[in-house]
């Protein structure tokens, strides 16, 4: 650990033994003293690669491709169609990115849990300073593209653009906690290969991002339709084009939240198993 980050995990042990509960908000100062120190390492993939992907797939080539809102689910374009798959597929590697190496690097590399964990921090407090943080990281990005991408005229609706950001935040946390649950119980860096390749990878290509999951086999729209992608991805399509399918949005908003739910429970277990003698 850095001299200041030494000194913001000191500061919050301080507020512990002053007898003042730390709220995430406060245990946050150890990542924002982090992040000040590495911002500059995270802005080529969070905000200048994906705007990449946007003008290939979604100017260039969606120049060349006539869009049928009936065929991409009621997009006028094909920009509009591909903008929500691209954004909520952003959020999703934020997330992984977030909870993968940086975790690996705190629990057996750098040691900063047990750092940690020598003051009087709990897990549930470090864990939810660590949620809170991704939670930035994932909304700047969501608003930074938001924002840009509504003079594209790809928003038909003034709520749309408030709603895709919210659906971008819910599909990181839906896809970092599970993942964090795995990393914190992981020997090595080497499945972090597995889970990029063989998990990250192939809910980008086949959630719905590029092209409509109905042009797939039965069986891989099957298997799209339950990925957690998918639920963002078609929850933010609905927002551009204002065409809501309660229902359906229900589902999605509830797989998402029980997905991210179920992987907090397990990483505080996990936490706890693998951190505390």
């Amino acid at each position: 650990m850095t001299t200041s980050e030494v000194g913001a995990t000191a500061t919050t042990a301080t507020a512990v033994r002053t007898g003042n509960r730390p709220s995430p908000m406060h245990l946050l100062d150890y990542w924002l003293t982090v992040y000040k120190r590495t911002w500059r390492g995270s802005v080529i993939t969070s905000f200048v690669s994906p705007w990449f992907y946007v003008l290939a797939m979604g100017v260039l080539l969606g120049g060349f491709v006539q869009a049928d809102p009936a065929t991409f689910e009621g997009s006028a374009s094909y920009l509009a169609f591909v903008v929500p798959g691209m954004i909520c597929a952003q959020s999703m590697q934020v997330g992984f990115g977030e909870t993968t190496y940086p975790v690996m690097g705190m629990r057996k590399w750098v040691k900063t849990y047990e750092a940690q964990l020598a003051t009087p921090l709990r897990v549930s407090d470090i864990l939810q300073a660590h949620v809170v943080f991704i939670l930035f990281r994932v909304l700047t990005t969501a608003v930074v593209f938001t924002v840009v991408l509504s003079f594209f005229d790809i928003f038909q609706r003034w709520w749309s653009g408030p709603v895709v950001v919210a659906v971008q935040v819910l599909v990181g946390l839906a896809a970092a906690l599970p993942i964090y649950a795995y990393a914190v119980r992981a020997e090595s860096e080497s499945g972090f290969s597995v889970v990029f390749r063989l998990l990250m990878i192939p809910l980008t290509l086949f959630s719905g991002s590029f092209f409509p999951i109905a042009s797939l086999p039965s069986a891989l729209e099957a298997a799209a339709r339950v990925s957690p992608l998918w639920q963002g991805v078609n929850l933010a399509r609905m927002a551009t084009t204002g065409q809501w399918h309660w229902p359906v949005a229900l589902y999605n908003v509830g797989y998402l939240v029980v997905l991210a739910g179920a992987g907090y429970l397990l990483t505080v277990r996990g936490m706890r198993k693998e951190l505390v003698p």
